[in-house]
């Protein structure tokens, strides 16, 4: 269970993942080994999934982002299972989410600056096992971005 001063810490290196033990301790109050110490357990109990680098866009060659529904020919577990591993293997794929209502998924794609929306839909998204039905939206601009 975590207390008010674990909400803090994670809340501190929500915001830069990068803060040394001592940085730490002295935005929250504690000494950097009481810091430290709290960081690890909460590393240790999942709590912390890990640590990355924020990229800027113009690093990851200037993606565009489009959302893309997909509709399966069918739900059973083999198709499903199927698809979810293809979609893992996939680098141009940055988030799958399992969807309730009309669609099975929900993919976010990132097309960089140098390459096109329709080779990665010909020859990757219409490539998926199982795939019935594509329906893709492109992203304007970003609001608001998870880290």
């Amino acid at each position: 269970m975590i207390d008010s001063i674990d909400r803090k810490l994670l809340a501190a290196l929500r915001e830069n993942g990068a803060l040394t033990a001592a940085a730490l301790g002295e935005a929250i109050g504690l000494s950097p080994s009481a810091a430290h110490r709290r960081v690890k357990l909460l590393e240790g109990n999942g709590m912390i999934a890990g640590y990355r680098a924020r990229l800027s866009a113009s690093a990851r060659g200037d993606p565009s982002t489009i959302f893309v529904a997909v509709t399966l020919k069918d739900q059973s577990q083999a198709t499903l299972g199927k698809f979810e591993q293809a979609v893992r293997r996939c680098q141009d794929i940055i988030e799958a989410h399992l969807m309730s209502g009309e669609s099975d998924y929900l993919l976010k794609v990132a097309i960089r600056s140098d390459d096109t929306f329709e080779r990665v839909h010909r020859d990757i998204l219409a490539q998926l096992p199982g795939v019935l039905r594509l329906v893709s939206q492109f992203s304007i601009r970003a609001v608001v971005e998870a880290d």
